[in-house]
């Protein structure tokens, strides 16, 4: 497990709050596994650049499923 991944501001968009509410999933359980390093369903290109975010100071993005659909953080 890596240390914790500061998040800065955190917003949502009404799409992502909306499926994750009709999901029964909450925002939280998706922040924590990003801020753990859980980048959760990347490809190969993306993964390897989150490695270079954290080394340099960038954005990492993070692709959670939820039903049939996305969230990203």
């Amino acid at each position: 497990m890596r240390a914790p991944l500061p998040l800065g501001r955190v917003v949502a968009t009404p799409g992502a709050l909306n499926l994750l509410r009709k999901s029964g999933g909450h925002p939280f359980d998706y922040l924590a596994r990003h801020a753990t390093g859980d980048w959760g369903d990347l490809c190969a290109f993306d993964y390897h650049q989150n490695e270079i975010a954290l080394r340099d100071g960038y954005r990492v993005l993070s692709s959670y499923p939820v039903g049939r659909e996305c969230v990203w953080v």
